[in-house]
């Protein structure tokens, strides 16, 4: 499958979280079999581009190719500037955000918003696509399936959007309203689908290998976007793909092999963020890991007192080990608590 002229290694996608897909999650989900990664939004606002925030969104710093930055505002221009200063900080691929659902994001009017506003979201596609054509970036958009059941407008702003020059497009399930309640539906992704030219990408509930296969043969999707279900599971890429070339399920991963994965993850982040704040955020990704697992609520709760890098990694060492000596593989996880990142 191709973006542009991009190549991509295959069909299954880590979808942009917002406080989760920072560089170091992304090189651990490209690790263990996603064929592409989208960052986590870097806003248009040129005042915050010098923020330790934004500058921690654009570190790219041995990050496998392709790297794809995705952007958000509501000012076309702005739009377009923000698609170039990321360009030039290592962007291959430019992602507009309008499917993030997110009050604090909508009441700006940018995210899922701008399906509010088509001919404003048009004017943002058509503007960011003119900054990238000269650098040879392509653009995607990232949208929901409306704003709300009455106004499903999907199809028609991805037509708009393939016209102005928009490399592929990745349908959430939801509309804006729904925000990550009820159920993701396929019927207007499908739509999408059969409306255009340019690859078209599922998102959203694609929790297991065989619901991964169901969303395909009901959208005719070109690929498959995982969100929540990879916090904590990152390996579920490699079952997907495992599922969908062979039809039968792969089996869990060595309990130590998820420990050598977590402790790479970690070391990753703690580089990224440093000690203070690299223990404090990492809390999250080692209790996803773990709370499914036979006593992984206790460890949670006694990792989450620990104020050091060095504390933590052996901690997670020490626990992980503790499992090994009980189960070679990693014992089977009840379906994951209702997590809600902020997915864009």
């Amino acid at each position: 499958m191709h973006i542009g002229h991009i190549q991509l290694a295959n069909r299954l996608f880590a979808a942009p979280m917002a406080g989760v897909t920072d560089r170091p999650f992304r090189q651990l989900c490209k690790r263990l079999g996603a064929g592409y990664a989208v960052s986590e939004m870097v806003t248009s606002r040129k005042d915050l581009w010098a923020s330790l925030k934004t500058s921690r969104r654009a570190d790219h710093d041995g990050e496998a190719a392709p790297i794809t930055v995705q952007i958000a505002g509501t000012d076309a221009t702005m739009m377009a500037e923000a698609a170039a200063y990321n360009i030039d900080r290592g962007a291959q691929i430019i992602d507009i955000n309008m499917g993030c659902p997110a009050k604090k994001v909508c009441n700006q009017w940018a995210g899922s918003a701008l399906m509010r506003d088509e001919p404003l979201a048009l004017e943002i596609a058509e503007a960011v696509v003119a900054a990238c054509a000269p650098r040879n970036v392509p653009v995607t958009l990232k949208m929901r399936t409306g704003w709300c059941a009455s106004e499903r407008n999907a199809v028609r702003l991805a037509r708009a959007a393939e016209s102005a020059g928009i490399a592929m497009v990745t349908v959430h399930g939801r509309t804006r309203e729904q925000g990550y309640k009820g159920a993701a539906e396929y019927d207007t992704v499908a739509a999408v689908k059969a409306a255009l030219r340019i690859p078209v990408v599922a998102n959203g509930d694609i929790d297991t290998p065989a619901k991964a296969r169901a969303v395909l043969a009901a959208t005719g999707a070109d690929a498959l976007m995982i969100g929540r279900a990879a916090q904590g599971r990152p390996w579920i890429f490699r079952e997907i793909a495992h599922f969908l070339e062979t039809g039968e399920a792969l089996a869990p991963p060595a309990v130590l092999q998820v420990r050598d994965w977590l402790l790479v993850h970690l070391d990753d982040h703690y580089g990224l963020y440093g000690e203070a704040s690299g223990v404090r955020s990492a809390r999250k990704h080692i209790g996803w890991t773990v709370e499914t697992l036979p006593g992984g609520p206790a460890f949670r709760a006694k990792m989450n007192r620990l104020e050091t890098c060095a504390e933590q990694v052996a901690a997670v060492a020490e626990w992980f080990d503790e499992l090994g000596e009980q189960s070679h593989l990693l014992p089977q996880a009840n379906a994951a608590g209702a997590r809600e990142p902020m997915l864009q």
